[in-house]
């Protein structure tokens, strides 16, 4: 199954690059997506990242899982993509894998998705998570969505995509050889 890690202008680094080094060594099938109209892509601490491709060049119907990394302003940059939101409501629909971490989840709380779901986001951004029932938990599995807090929350939300993707096992195994407490 292939994932799609969305880079906007403004990511949070530590949260789209973990997740992408974490599911690399699992051997899940994860590419960058650039929802600019470049392959590089600045994040919100000046860190740039050359994405594998653009938006544009993505083939949704391969793809199992969506995945939205916080940051300011990152995270308006991703809501403001008609297209991407298009693709997250027919994940949804079709009850394929959503992630998101940080203040990402408002994406999905702003298009209804998170309605009478577990979730939890970034401190502050609970308002925008419509209809959700707000977790004070590092990570939040609500069927085929996930929802993380932020930066420090970073290598379980890896690791949770790992064990939902593969399984315990494998995220158990990569958390040992990382040294994750």
């Amino acid at each position: 199954m292939k994932v799609y890690m969305h880079l906007a202008e403004g990511f949070e680094e530590i949260e789209a690059l973990t997740v992408v080094d974490v599911l690399r060594r699992a051997e899940i099938d994860i590419e960058t997506v650039s929802v600019t109209d470049s392959k590089e892509v600045k994040g919100a601490h000046h860190i740039k990242v050359c994405a594998d491709t653009l938006f544009e060049g993505a083939d949704y119907d391969e793809c199992g899982m969506i995945v939205l990394p916080g940051g300011m302003p990152g995270t308006v940059n991703l809501e403001r993509h008609k297209e991407l939101c298009k693709h997250i409501k027919k994940f949804n629909d079709e009850g394929k894998w959503i992630a998101a971490i940080c203040a990402a989840p408002k994406v999905l709380g702003n298009l209804g998705i998170l309605s009478e779901k577990p979730a939890t986001c970034y401190p502050g951004f609970e308002g925008e998570l419509k209809g959700a029932i707000i977790k004070d938990e590092p990570v939040v599995q609500a069927g085929r969505i996930i929802t993380s807090k932020g930066p420090g929350t970073a290598m379980a939300f890896s690791l949770k995509i790992v064990e939902v993707l593969k399984e315990r096992k494998t995220a158990d195994k990569i958390s040992e050889e990382m040294m994750v407490r």
